[in-house]
């Protein structure tokens, strides 16, 4: 809908609780953020594993009877964005299989870097494939697995695999959660009753009265089965390098990622900002609604007051289509529309999370000015976002990222904005406990911790000219341009 990195995905898991599969239900209405493309659920009665996956979002996948028939007190639910693998519902999770080491159900946040290395050594050995997505190699490998015991073969095969996850897997009598040694993506663990459960962000514990308890730790595998809960870490360690997006977009702000309130974060980092780049003007807007927390910060530390000068329409639906041609422009005003009593005669400072593209950012400032704003300043609770993501976010190619092709002023003139401001890397590193030592910062600076295939380093390269196709859901007249030649897009 907006110029925004693309969610990863959502999961969840319970055991003990005779209504699993309603529980993994609104679980999952909890992450429903995180992906809307499909969604799953496998439940098991001890007896066999039965699942329903389903194209769309949570409310279109399931209905009371599809949830009924869903018989069991073990249960994990996929939410699902494809950062790997086609957008298809055979893709769908959570993957469920026989194997020798009997009925087994997986889903998966994050990228297995590794995949396609894996995938093409499998497919020599006999493998066939059933999906395109990452998770199945891993599948595979559990499969194949020669070890003794499912407990045994499931580290065998995580063992194997590189890159993020958080995983929720399950077999006919347990329930097993697994955080890479990086710890790139959450996994939080909580009680109901005596029932467990762990899901990405602790919003689905909120929602089904659930308490927190802790993190599933990076390295750490959680098996709990009816004798209750067991914890190992069979893994190297490694890097702390947790994802900081989370914190500057992907987590719902009531949620506690990584140990902290998102809202306090994202509050904070607001804070910052306007100490770092602080302007005259009249009144502080939020771009909705992930603008609203930074702004509520920055109004606090700059003395001026915010105002929801900026409506969203939340009943957009998930495939907007534009209408034809000549009316195309009012793309933007069908989802975000301006409070003109707010904004006229005014000096607005727009704060917004992130600037990717920077198409839509240009096009709200446009529509701020058309109800008369008097100056319009842009600041942006996040460093410049200049590489993709390779550890389960869909992120643009570097030469379609406005902040890697191009400087801060070219950034302010595209925009048509007076003036425009980034949170500095020191400014965030400060918002989150344990600083940059404890988090991943690739696409603010370009280093990845985890090594990733040189068959994807064609998305570090710096085209020269970006087609109007490539940027996806914007004007065709409005084109990036060679950057050589034409560094601001005009």
């Amino acid at each position: 809908m907006f110029d925004k990195f693309r969610e990863e995905c959502g999961v969840f898991g319970i055991f003990g609780h005779a209504e699993a599969a309603n529980l993994t239900y609104l679980g999952l209405y909890a992450l429903q953020h995180r992906g809307q493309e499909s969604a799953g659920i496998a439940v098991s009665d001890g007896a066999h594993i039965r699942h329903r996956r389903a194209m769309g979002h949570v409310n279109e996948a399931f209905d009371s009877d599809s949830l009924t028939k869903l018989v069991g007190n073990v249960a994990i639910g996929h939410v699902r964005y494809s950062t790997a693998g086609e957008s298809k519902l055979l893709n769908a999770q959570p993957i469920v299989v026989d194997s020798v080491h009997g009925q087994f159900a997986i889903g998966h946040n994050g990228n297995l870097v590794n995949a396609g290395e894996l995938r093409d050594t499998l497919v020599r050995e006999g493998a066939i494939f059933q999906t395109n997505s990452d998770t199945e190699a891993l599948v595979h490998l559990f499969a194949r697995s020669r070890e003794e015991g499912t407990e045994a073969a499931i580290v065998d095969a995580i063992a194997q695999v590189r890159g993020a996850y958080s995983f929720v897997m399950m077999t006919k009598d347990r329930l097993v959660g697994v955080r890479d040694p990086h710890g790139f993506r959450p996994l939080a663990l909580g009680q109901l009753g005596d029932a467990w459960v762990m899901c990405s962000e602790t919003c689905a514990l909120d929602l089904i009265g659930a308490t927190y308890v802790r993190d599933v730790e990076p390295g750490e595998v959680v098996i709990i089965t009816a004798a209750g809960l067991k914890s190992m870490k069979p893994f190297a360690q490694a890097p702390a390098s947790q994802c900081v997006f989370e914190h500057v977009y992907f987590a719902r702000p009531d949620s506690y990622v990584f140990g902290e309130s998102v809202n306090e974060v994202r509050t904070g980092l607001g804070r910052q900002l306007a100490r770092e780049s602080a302007v005259e003007a009249d009144v502080v807007v939020p771009i909705p609604d992930s603008g609203v927390c930074a702004a509520v910060g920055f109004a606090e530390a700059s003395g001026l007051p915010m105002r929801m000068g900026l409506i969203r329409n939340h009943y957009v639906g998930r495939t907007f289509i534009e209408p034809q041609q000549s009316i195309r422009h009012f793309g933007v005003r069908v989802k975000l529309n301006p409070v003109r009593s707010i904004i006229e005669g005014k000096r607005v400072i727009l704060v917004d999370d992130s600037i990717i593209r920077g198409t839509t950012s240009r096009k709200i400032v446009r529509m701020v000015r058309s109800v008369g704003a008097r100056e319009v300043h842009m600041r942006i609770s996040c460093p410049p976002t200049i590489s993709p993501c390779f550890y389960g976010v869909d992120t643009p190619r570097r030469s379609e990222l406005i902040a890697a092709t191009h400087s801060l002023e070219e950034i302010r003139k595209y925009l048509d904005a007076d003036s425009v401001a980034y949170l500095s890397l020191d400014g965030l590193a400060t918002g989150v406990k344990g600083g940059r030592a404890k988090y991943c910062t690739s696409c603010y600076t370009g280093e990845y911790p985890v090594e990733f295939p040189k068959d994807k380093a064609a998305y570090l390269q710096l085209a020269l000219k970006l087609n109007p196709e490539q940027v996806a859901g914007q004007e065709s007249e409005e084109p990036l341009v060679e950057v050589e030649q034409d560094p601001v897009a005009r």
